[in-house]
């Protein structure tokens, strides 16, 4: 309310906000008009007109409403974001029956105000059409040829799970953040695919490129952004946005001057990694005159944008609740240092150590699960007029798989707001797969470096864990421990130090 104060407060700025206020009102009216002969849309709490239901949303934890909603108004229901019309999907069977039954009609990606100004349209994770296609498919095979998911990436994993032991030695017990260095390494792997090699965790600008992709990631979630992308035109007021767009725009003058190195150094006969391979693709592309090719710089830029902000932030948040837990758990702690111990003994943790670790595995997945990063997915958009659960969608709706609902879901876990490993093993204490696990959602859109984040994952944990045992600062206790998670477009845990405790 603030804001909207400051903008009355403004000369010449009432007259401006009275017609936009106007104009909407008309859109939001026209829009909400119902077809009766197409069939009934999904319920939801009545909106007011231009604010819709955004005084019943709360910004910071968005996900928790709607969580809240789906219990009076269903599994598919409708809720406005301002004057935005957006359908919530709620629940394991819901989720996956839209996202991989449904997956043509749910698979579009629903391109934000704010998305829009970072990419254009360009890249992977916030792109539609052909472009996306073919963008996807060019990652996923090439990210394949360079590591991920086999045993060239075990060994980049496995040798930057040293690089970050000695970091965590060289606190020698006393209580430290684990955010960077933990996103240092976590980032590390996904340079050695994209650009061929990893950096020095003391480079300059190899941090700065780091923050600022996380930072970025945080303020997405903050209310001001989510604001802006319910009301465009607040966007000269929203003090968050312009700093995204100023971290955006340094990134992409880093990007560009790696990509320039690795441009001048060139061997097609000898790719080094994801960007060598587009370069490759580009430079023919431009000698066969192919002037509608989608192998063109924008497109590289948001590429390796996407993959380096994403390939950072979701496992590093994740390793870092997962160290978090172990020390507000000490009774899981201890069994998995027991098994880790019975297992493997003093030697390196490999990838084909992980049948062998079932309550190894099963805590990593509980983890995930507990953690919940990422608990509004992106948004979808339908891309055809669909008939879902007896409800009519009409095409162009944003649509969001509320991921926390599934893996929250009171009907397929038997303790869903507790931290029970438990939930993936059998009465013999063997790992099992959980359908209603969904952490990296489903369908189209599901997360392409999967394979790889399960990788670097079971890695750095079973390294991390064999080392170390992490316990709160002193004076704290394992109770006083807090998992509510910071404001973001991903959940990580709020700030906090824990003590890495050399294991004899």
């Amino acid at each position: 309310m603030a804001l909207l104060e400051g903008l009355l407060q403004a000369p010449g700025s009432f007259t401006l906000l009275v017609a936009v206020l106007l104009l909407l009102l008309v859109w939001l009216y026209s829009s909400g008009v119902s077809n009766p002969e197409k069939g009934k849309e999904p319920p939801g709490p009545r909106p007011l007109p231009i604010l819709g239901n955004l005084l019943m949303l709360d910004l910071k934890r968005p996900y928790m409403t709607l969580c809240e909603l789906s219990k009076k108004y269903g599994s598919v229901f409708t809720v406005y974001f301002g004057p935005k019309k957006v359908v919530v999907l709620t629940g394991y069977k819901t989720v996956k029956q839209a996202l991989v039954n449904h997956a043509e009609e749910f698979g579009e990606r629903d391109i934000t105000p704010l998305f829009h100004d970072l990419n254009k349209g360009h890249g992977i994770l916030f792109a539609n059409g052909e472009s996306w296609k073919e963008m996807r498919r060019f990652a996923l095979i090439n990210m394949r040829d360079f590591g991920m998911g086999k045993r060239g990436s075990e060994e980049k994993i496995l040798e930057e799970t040293q690089r970050l032991i000695e970091v965590f030695e060289k606190f020698e017990g006393e209580p430290f953040d684990t955010t960077q260095p933990v996103n240092y390494a976590v980032s590390n792997i996904i340079s050695a695919i994209v650009y061929g090699n990893r950096f020095d965790y003391d480079d300059p600008k190899f941090k700065a490129m780091v923050k600022r992709a996380n930072e970025n990631i945080q303020l997405t979630g903050s209310p001001s952004v989510q604001l802006y992308n319910m009301f465009p035109w607040l966007k000269p007021w929203v003090k968050n946005l312009k700093q995204m767009l100023k971290n955006s725009e340094v990134h992409v003058k880093e990007m560009k001057r790696i990509i320039n190195g690795l441009q001048e150094t060139l061997n097609p006969q000898e790719l080094r990694g994801f960007v060598d391979s587009f370069l490759v693709r580009k430079q023919s592309a431009e000698e066969s005159g192919q002037k509608e090719s989608l192998f063109h710089e924008k497109n590289l830029i948001c590429c390796v944008t996407n993959l380096f902000a994403a390939g950072t932030d979701t496992s590093g948040t994740t390793l870092r609740w997962a160290l978090l837990l172990m020390a507000k758990y000490p009774h899981v702690q201890d069994r998995v240092h027991e098994e880790i111990d019975r297992v493997i003994g003093g030697r390196q943790p490999a990838v084909g150590d992980r049948k062998s670790l079932p309550y190894t595995d099963a805590v990593i997945h509980e983890i995930q699960r507990v953690a919940n990063i990422v608990p509004l997915s992106l948004p979808h958009t339908t891309s055809c007029d669909a008939y879902f659960q007896d409800f009519f969608i009409k095409k162009g709706t944003a649509v969001i798989p509320l991921l926390t609902s599934v893996l929250r879901d009171e009907s397929e876990w038997e303790q869903p707001y507790m931290f029970h490993p438990e939930h993936f093993l059998d009465d013999q204490g063997q790992f099992v797969k959980r359908d209603a696990f969904l952490a990296f959602s489903a369908g189209r859109r599901a997360c392409l470096g999967e394979g790889l984040a399960r990788m670097e994952l079971f890695l750095f944990f079973a390294a991390l864990l064999q080392r170390f045992r992490y316990t709160p600062p002193p004076g704290v206790s394992e109770d006083e421990l807090d998992l509510t998670p910071a404001v973001g477009l991903t959940l990580n845990p709020s700030p906090h130090k824990l003590c890495a405790v050399r294991r004899s």
